[in-house]
């Protein structure tokens, strides 16, 4: 006796049917699972067994073999589970086969039966709607995943035998897509910009790298308000697009991120892994590669603070997706991309001691000490990063100044949402939507200088040893400062500023 049940898997981002083939024949009592299996699919025998058991249905005492194909990719994970229990129980002709085929099932299984949240439904729904199935079984705490997908049926199941009863026709589970799962609102920070007192020059810079999505690094000492300025950041930011928002969405709905009352996220993620943190989990990877924080922050921030302390092999994996706004992590038998268009925010003390420069506070460290802190950040990183940006310590005058005495987010979020407007008009027929993404054909055609503009930039080359990534970043960075004065030439002291947000290219002492 056969049977043929659909479910799926995870590749990178997006899912894919995997057919979950059942033979029970017969012989000794046997229960074999082929097709490139890993332990958790393998131990899925037991769970299986009981699950059919405790739901009330006895368990073939046949010789059954579970093809999971194609056989030679990697099968890893528990979501198979339902899928098997459905195949057997259909093999076994407990279960109508005539719809079976019209639908992907996925789902853990309980010893008692009942149907566990697993990772990575949205993808499997999105990749059962492209193959033109029917309808998805999904775990009942996943509902809120599989209703972001529109255009397929959704059937959500505590247990076994709601799946048993459905296929059967003996009941029929009426799904309600609430306002929460497709409409979500943003979300309401209660931080703000007017929080921060002084540091002007910071938040202008922060400003000008929300405007264009631009990398930043602070650098000033302890105290100086560098945390509090990045995570206020994301007040400013502009809302995520559609598009933008089912990317991340399925990045985290493969993390199993996605809570049973969420729908799309709408709000740019704001990353800030410890410095302790390993280059699996910062970039991705593993024995079945999963995303890592990289790829979470997809388009939004990713902070890393107090930047040194941080591994420097584990840094210079950020090469890849600064550059390139993916991960590739290629393993034996699979290969994942993962996106990672990620805004960089880096903080650093200015010396080992933190004081380095500081008028109120003595530094004690020596001139070699301050160079070989500094030099655990590699000049190809640095160039990644577009503005470099000195942070004082603030005076008491500043100290003294109340709360709302500067601009309010929401006043610095209206200049930064016009100026990434105009690059949305002026970008619509390129493969581009920000400054920080022009490539070398885009820099000639959008960031054209006058004669004073060349002067300017050539003594800069040569005063700070500018790369030719360097100058190019300061070109797109100019832009974006025009874009924010509502300019479509970029002047002189447009180009003037951009320069001197190259602070930490000149030399220390």
């Amino acid at each position: 006796m056969y049977a043929g049940v659909k479910s799926a898997t995870i590749m990178g981002v997006d899912g894919f049917i995997v057919q979950v083939e059942v033979d029970l024949a017969r012989g000794l009592p046997a229960f074999d699972i082929v097709g490139l299996p890993d332990t958790a699919v393998r131990e899925s025998r037991e769970r299986v067994r009981a699950a059919v058991k405790n739901s009330g249905y006895s368990f073939p005492g046949s010789r059954i073999t579970i093809n999971l194909a194609p056989g030679d990719l990697k099968k890893a994970g528990s979501h198979y589970d339902l899928a098997i229990a459905v195949g057997i129980l259909a093999a076994e002709g407990i279960i109508s086969t005539q719809r079976i085929g019209d639908y992907l099932i996925t789902g853990e299984l309980s010893l008692t039966g009942e149907v566990r949240k697993v990772k990575g439904v949205l993808p499997m729904a999105l990749q059962a709607r492209g193959e033109g199935l029917k309808g998805l079984i999904i775990p009942e705490e996943n509902q809120s995943e599989g209703l972001i997908v529109e255009g397929i049926d959704i059937i959500p199941a505590a247990h076994l035998n709601d799946v048993i009863d459905y296929f059967n026709e003996e009941i029929v589970k009426e799904v309600v897509i609430s306002d929460l799962i497709r409409n979500s609102k943003n979300k309401e920070y209660r931080e703000d910009f007017s929080d921060v007192k002084g540091q002007q020059e910071a938040k202008r810079a922060l400003e000008i790298a929300a405007a264009g999505r631009h990398n930043i690094i602070m650098v000033g000492p302890p105290g100086s308000g560098k945390t509090m300025l990045a995570r206020r950041l994301r007040t400013i930011l502009p809302p995520l697009t559609e598009e933008e928002s089912l990317e991340l969405t399925k990045i985290y709905s493969i993390m199993g991120l996605i809570g049973s009352s969420d729908g799309l996220i709408k709000e740019r993620p704001f990353r800030a892994p410890h410095h302790s943190i390993s280059y699996v989990g910062l970039i991705g990877g593993g024995r079945v590669p999963e995303p890592g924080e990289v790829s979470l922050a997809h388009n939004g921030t990713l902070f890393l603070d107090e930047l040194p302390e941080y591994q420097r092999s584990v840094l210079e994996m950020l090469r890849q997706p600064l550059e390139e706004g993916k991960v590739s992590i290629v393993r034996a038998l699979a290969k994942a991309i993962f996106p990672a268009n990620i805004m960089l925010v880096a903080a650093m003390n200015p010396c080992p001691c933190g004081y380095y420069g500081d008028e109120n506070h003595q530094c004690n460290c020596t001139v070699k000490d301050i160079r070989r802190y500094r030099g655990k950040i590699s000049g190809p990183l640095l160039d990644r990063i577009d503005i470099h940006i000195e942070v004082p310590a603030l005076s008491p005058n500043e100290l003294l100044t109340g709360r709302g005495a500067t601009e309010h987010s929401g006043q610095i979020r209206q200049r930064v949402l016009q100026a990434r407007d105009f690059q949305c008009q002026r970008y619509k027929n390129e493969p581009y939507l920000y400054n920080s993404k022009l490539d070398s054909k885009g820099i000639q055609k959008y960031c054209l200088l006058n004669k004073e503009g060349q002067q300017l930039i050539k003594e800069a080359i040569r005063r700070l040893s500018l790369s030719a990534r360097a100058y190019d970043r300061i070109l797109r960075l100019a832009r974006t400062i025009a874009d924010l004065e509502k300019s479509e030439e970029i002047k002189v002291d447009h180009l003037a500023e951009a320069v001197q947000y190259r602070t930490l290219d000149r030399k220390l002492i």
